[in-house]
Formats: C-alpha cells, structure tokens, sequence
C-alpha cells in the first residue's frame, strides 16, 4: 500500500476495442515491432499514424501483399487533405493498397495458419452495401486509434471524473476537477489536454511536476504542436488547417503548391512527391473601403503565418522552424529576410511565403 499528499496517472493510451468477431487476432503495434519473423501479407486496420508508417517499413522490407482499410474517406484526418491525397498516391505507387470506406466485419483464422479479414465498402453515404472484400493475410495489425489506458484503475473509487474514450477530466492545471489531490498528464487526459503525441506528454508530465512542487501557476498551451507521419515521404503539420481558418472567419491567404517536385531540392534527390500549403494572415490594411471584410482592404506582404502543411523529404525537421515562426508571432516579412543556407530544404521557405 502506498501512500502520497498526491497521485499523478500518467498511464497512456490503448488501442481502442473493435468490437468485432476474431479481434483477439488482431496485434498492436508494439507486437508489430516485437515479431520474430517478418510476414508477407499484412493487413492494417485504420488509417492514421500507424498503419501508415508501418506500411511504408513493410513494403520495404519486401512484404508482398499489404492492404490499409479505412472507414471514411478520409484518411489521417489531423493533417491538410490535399497534401493526404498526394501521400495516398505516393503509398500506392509502393505497391500498398488503399481501400477507402471500408470498414471490418469480421477476422477468421485460415486453416493454413493465417487470416481471413471480411471487410466491407460503405458507400458515400457510409451505409453498409453488398460490395465485400475478402482479404487474406499472415498479420493484422490494430491501427484504428486508441483511448485512455484507465479501464482497469477503478477511478470511481477515488471519486475521479473520466470519460472512457476521452480520459480523465482535469482543469487549466492538469488537475482532476472531482479530485484535487489527482493530476493526470499525456494520453490519458487527451480528451481536455493535447495531442496524442510523445512531446505534447513529456510536456505536460513537466507541467504537472511544477504544479505540484510549486503549487497550481502554470498552465499548458497547445497553440502550436507540430505533427509529424514519418512516410517516406514524411507529411508534417503545424498550426490551423484551412477549414478550420475558415470556420473561425480569419482572414488569410493560401499559399498552396501540390506538386514541387520540379524544385531543385526534390529534382536533385529523384523526389516525385512532394508540395506545401501555407496560410498567412491577412492584416487590414488602410484602404478606405466600408466592407472590412473585403479582400481588397487586407494586407498579406507581412502577415504571419497561421498554418503550415508540408509534404516531402525534411519537412519533419522544417516544421519545426514553422513552430517557432508561429510561436513568435514573425511575419512573413521577417522569415523571407533571413538568410537560410543552400541548398538545403530551409532555403525553400521564402518560395512558400
């Protein structure tokens, strides 16, 4: 029995149930990356973060066959879907299959040893139809998101407010709102905290080791959080999507380019995919138009950036300058006037600006 003025649950995340027949079939990505043997056909439920990325390793490594279904049509939803769609064309040129508003009906054990994975097409307007797909493979991994690890800590007990899919409820603090003496950080406060990412963890683990040392004075800002899918090539995101820009009625201008790979720096490496989407506010300027929402009344030579989506060789490090851009509130102005080095992938941010 242990005893403490404080408990901190920092349990992470689980796969999150299926809900189907055969899921005890199903392997995490732990065990993907635990296995002694390297399978031929894989088959990859959803498709976010990991199934993508442990596809691109398989069919590497030689696998013959790999399928990624996904229920909707929109794969990796946290990232800009133009630049997706590049990314989906580049997975399937590697010989990966795509299946699109598919979604799982059932997992039968093969009498050779492997997997039949019944899976189905949902139509547009996600209804079930008679289309069937009947998928063999030697593995099916689970990459169909994941929930708070908190099933089997009996949080009741302790009078901790949770909710099972987004974890337990916290205030601006990282402390439980029904239990003062509880703090929670990473994946299993996902629902009221940040991402489910390492550093966005690792961040809130050194907000909560402040709060209690130092009591309740800091609270953690998720404003700008990079993320990263480390596909060959990597697709990385920071800051607002377009949509959401949209939504909140901001003025910006889209600085988009679906294809770079006539740039120097990917024709130099035989890159065939590669483009960005950049989102720069658009300041009022002094025209002296009624119609403040008028375009013509907005300046964008020196706004800063709102968002930045990259596809392409390095985009996993050059977002980080995009981070910091954002974070500092610099202008674009600010960002063309610095000399970066060439040729590097750096150099190409003031063509993006």
């Amino acid at each position: 029995m242990l005893k403490g003025k404080h408990i901190l649950v920092a349990t992470g995340a689980k796969p999150a149930k299926l809900n189907i027949p055969g899921e005890e079939y199903v392997i995490t990505s732990d065990q993907f990356l635990e296995l002694d043997y390297f399978p031929e056909k894989i088959v990859f439920i959803g498709g976010g973060y990991i199934s993508f990325e442990f596809a691109h390793i398989a069919a590497r490594a030689d696998a013959k066959k790999i399928t990624i279904l996904h229920r909707n049509n929109k794969p990796l939803g946290h990232f800009d879907p133009d630049l997706v769609s590049q990314l989906i064309q580049s997975t399937r040129d590697l010989g990966i299959d795509i299946l699109l508003q598919t979604e799982v009906k059932e997992i039968v054990r093969s009498s050779n040893g492997g997997f039949a994975v019944n899976a189905f097409y949902t139509g547009e307007n996600g209804n079930r139809t008679t289309e069937e797909h009947i998928l063999e493979a030697d593995i099916v991994v689970h990459g169909a998101g994941r929930v708070p690890d908190v099933e089997t800590l009996d949080l009741e007990a302790a009078g901790i407010e949770y909710d099972k899919k987004k974890g337990i409820k916290v205030n601006e603090f990282m402390q439980s709102i029904s239990n003062p003496a509880v703090f929670g950080a990473g994946d299993v406060v996902v629902g009221t905290g940040g991402p489910q990412l390492t550093p966005v963890a690792i961040y809130d683990g050194k907000i909560v080791a402040s709060n209690l040392l130092n009591g309740n004075h800091i609270k953690p800002n998720y404003r700008v959080v990079p993320s990263v899918v480390f596909t060959i090539p990597p697709l990385a995101s920071v800051g607002l999507q377009e949509s959401v820009a949209k939504e909140q009625g901001l003025h910006f201008k889209t600085n988009f380019e679906n294809n770079t790979s006539g740039w120097y720096t990917s024709r130099r490496i035989g890159e065939k995919y590669s483009g960005f989407k950049v989102l720069v506010e658009q300041r009022q300027g002094n025209a002296t138009a009624t119609n403040s929402g008028d375009r013509d009344d907005y300046d964008s030579n020196d706004g800063c950036i709102l968002g930045a989506h990259l596809l392409g060789t390095h985009a996993e490090e050059i977002i980080n300058i995009f981070a910091l851009s954002i974070k500092l509130g610099l202008n674009t102005k600010d960002i063309k006037d610095t000399l970066f080095s060439y040729p590097t992938k750096s150099y190409d941010i003031g063509y993006m600006l």
